[in-house]
């Protein structure tokens, strides 16, 4: 049992440092500066008319955002968390009035701050607008340090709270219950920690050496699981907390951290000194092995990144066959494939947190294995 309540603490512990850490580290928005609705003249150069881009549409989508944004008329603002060169500024998002050109101003403390494509601009005195160059970088304004809660973040926050209700729930169960077969929330979580303490044992090899990294990949799947699903709930997140790749890179980082700290010398002999390979070849082999160290947690990033962002841009690309061609028939179509693709989703949620999970315990396992003689 205090084995049990060690990993709990521990676990959330690090949920708790992950999700911070993101909060600091997240850059919400990008610098493309298309719009989900394009315009054309026809031949005569008369009033030009309106298409619909479903390519910016869905990556539009699949961006962070300062509000939950249900319908026109139903928004959910969010707090706007800025540090200036004259200190810290604070706001709610409604104030912007979800306006998303860059012409709405919103004066606090005597500065003037508008919002272009999610991303918040500081204006120079007397500027009505933000003004890009060739380069798209703007010519009258400065970006402050944005630390806002967007809805990637917040969504962080709820899987924080539902892992904590999750998991003292489950330890309740053990401290009061008689030994007996798991029921209710321990029934759900019970399968799930055994199937991380397998993932743990079989790749990281030694006399229960894998149980001091347990707190870690339990805390890693299940942000990962939860973040994956409630993402999947329309709204909720764009598309999912995953689907950031400033989250992704934190996972990573956690996952070298620990095997740097934890690593042992049969790990950097292997490197510098690969075993049965003639010494002629060590300048070819070295720099690859030591690069080695550092593409492993990039891969880490980008396939978790990628996979949770392509399925929902695919779900918001099929929706948008109606619109583009105008005709509410193509639903025949363009339904069935988002359900399908939908349920893949699911599997997904699951796979890519077993995947992160797995592969954080196998870099982990080569770092701490001892040398073979």
């Amino acid at each position: 049992m205090i084995n049990g309540l060690k990993i709990k603490f521990l676990s959330l512990l690090a949920v708790l440092m992950l999700s911070s850490s993101v909060v600091i580290a997240e850059s919400p928005v990008h610098d493309n500066h298309d719009e989900s609705v394009i315009t054309a003249n026809d031949d005569h150069g008369n009033q030009p008319e309106k298409k619909f881009d479903a390519a910016a549409h869905a990556i539009h989508h699949a961006m962070d955002a300062h509000e939950f944004h249900f319908t026109d008329n139903f928004v959910i603002p969010l707090p706007v968390i800025l540090w200036t060169e004259n200190g810290l500024v604070t706001f709610m998002s409604s104030e912007f009035h979800h306006d998303d050109d860059g012409h709405h101003i919103v004066e606090k403390d005597g500065m003037k701050f508008v919002k272009f494509h999610e991303k918040i601009y500081q204006l120079d005195a007397g500027a009505e607008h933000v003004l890009f160059d060739g380069d798209h970088k703007p010519m009258n304004a400065i970006k402050p340090l944005d630390i806002s809660l967007t809805k990637n973040v917040v969504t962080m926050f709820l899987v924080a709270l539902l892992m904590l209700w999750i998991f003292i729930a489950t330890a309740k169960h053990y401290r009061t219950e008689t030994p007996t077969a798991p029921k209710g929330i321990a029934g759900f979580t019970e399968p799930l920690i055994l199937f991380v303490r397998s993932i743990a044992q079989d790749n990281i090899h030694g006399h229960d050496t894998y149980k001091k990294f347990m707190p870690y990949l339990l805390t890693v799947f299940f942000f990962i699981l939860f973040g994956n699903v409630l993402g999947l709930i329309p709204f909720l997140a764009n598309p999912n907390m995953t689907g950031s790749i400033s989250v992704t890179i934190v996972l990573a980082a956690f996952t070298f951290v620990v095997q740097m700290i934890h690593s042992k010398k049969g790990f950097w002999s292997h490197i510098f000194m690969p075993p049965g390979v003639p010494i002629a070849l060590y300048p070819i082999l070295v720099p690859i092995e030591f690069a080695g160290i550092f593409i492993k947690p990039a891969a880490l990033i980008i396939r978790l990144f990628a996979n949770i962002t392509a399925g929902h841009i695919i779900v918001v690309s099929l929706i948008a066959i109606i619109f583009v061609n105008q005709n509410a028939a193509w639903a025949g179509l363009s339904v069935p494939m988002t359900l399908f693709i939908s349920v893949l989703e699911l599997l997904v949620a699951f796979l890519q947190a077993y995947i992160f999970t797995m592969l954080s315990a196998l870099f982990i396992g080569s770092a701490v294995e001892e040398a073979h003689h």
